[in-house]
């Protein structure tokens, strides 16, 4: 180094031909890294083959069947979507900012009374079945009876202020699908708890491990909750909205009126297919509202059964609680919201 603190151009070039700093040795060049396809390239791609292909869509897009699914499926998005995003973001602040310790304090200690009481506490607590999941299993780790936990579970997407104002909205001339989705959903809640207490098992229930929540900021586990629901559900209702306009749309009238006008076959049709297609809570009751082919009571066991079993939700309990819980759990969750749904709705629809 010369008097004026510069390293001579020499010393700089000869360090840059031997491969580096003085005194380190070159290792062997890295191979490239192959290309990934990540997802701003993958939407430029397909970007790019819609403008190539605009032609071919427009004249597709024209067609009687695909404006008819358009609109159908227009619909069931742009009238569901604000709920889910409200739901979404009330169920974040609870399953973040109300400790579990509260609900432990807060329910009776016999859990023959703490099951209905964790029952109706779904009502006034918003959640989607997303959280709802996270949330018993942290009440079963901080001591509340797993029977109270898990009438939460299946109580509080399915009859939160939420859900039934979205129900109200979607069926604006059947006032009484509010208080039949309420009533049915809360019985098969208690019913679970209280058939869980008498015959569950404590080697059937694995105790759920800590919640991703735990340890990050308040804040920053909000934002991230909201973010991870907001997709998840987000992309289920798009799904939901899909497979209600293909129905609408594209499946022959005699098909579905064959399977409307059988009651029996209406009722299975339906609890089937909200367990497949495993929409959001906050807007299962818009793609309900737009099979109109089916009986009210096939459409309430849709809206009974999505909330306490999907898809989803069976991974989502047997991450949580074991897939010895899952097995039992999820079969005699769907058989007695079938049953319960038909007998509420022979009496109130």
């Amino acid at each position: 180094m010369d008097s004026t603190g510069v390293v001579p151009v020499a010393v700089a070039e000869a360090d840059r031909h031997e491969g580096g700093a003085p005194g380190r040795e070159s290792g062997p060049a890295r191979p490239p890294e192959p290309r990934r396809l990540t997802s701003p390239l993958v939407l430029t791609l397909v970007l790019v083959l819609m403008v190539l292909a605009q032609g071919l869509l427009r004249r597709a897009l024209s067609a009687p069947v695909m404006q008819s699914w358009t609109t159908v499926f227009v619909a069931v998005v742009v009238q569901a979507l604000p709920f889910l995003v409200l739901g979404v973001l009330l169920s974040a602040a609870i399953a973040v900012y109300v400790p579990p310790s509260f609900f432990a304090r807060a329910l009776p200690a016999r859990p023959a009374l703490a099951v209905p009481v964790a029952g109706a506490a779904g009502a006034v607590l918003p959640g989607c079945e997303c959280a709802s999941v996270p949330v018993a299993g942290a009440l079963v780790r901080r001591g509340v009876t797993p029977a109270a936990a898990l009438a939460f579970l299946l109580s509080a997407p399915a009859i939160n202020p939420i859900v039934l104002t979205a129900t109200a909205v979607a069926f604006p001339g059947d006032p009484e699908m509010v208080l039949a989705r309420f009533v049915a959903s809360l019985l098969v809640a208690c019913a679970m708890g209280w058939l869980w207490q008498r015959l569950g098992r404590t080697d059937w229930l694995r105790l759920p491990a800590h919640t991703p929540h735990e340890g990050r900021g308040k804040g920053a586990a909000f934002w991230n909750s909201v973010r991870h629901d907001v997709m998840h559900a987000g992309g289920f209702l798009v799904v939901g909205a899909m497979a209600a306009a293909t129905l609408k749309a594209v499946a022959p009238e005699s098909w579905l009126r064959t399977a409307a006008d059988n009651p029996v076959l209406a009722v299975l049709a339906l609890a089937v297919l909200a367990v497949v297609l495993s929409i959001c809570s906050e807007a299962d009751a818009f793609v309900a509202a737009s099979l109109t082919q089916f009986s009210l009571t096939a459409r309430l066991t849709f809206l009974v059964v999505g909330p306490m079993i999907d898809l989803k939700l069976f991974a989502m309990q047997a991450g949580t609680f074991g897939r010895a819980f899952a097995l039992r759990f999820a079969p005699a969750t769907f058989v007695l919201a079938v049953t319960v749904s038909v007998l509420t709705g022979a009496v109130l629809l």
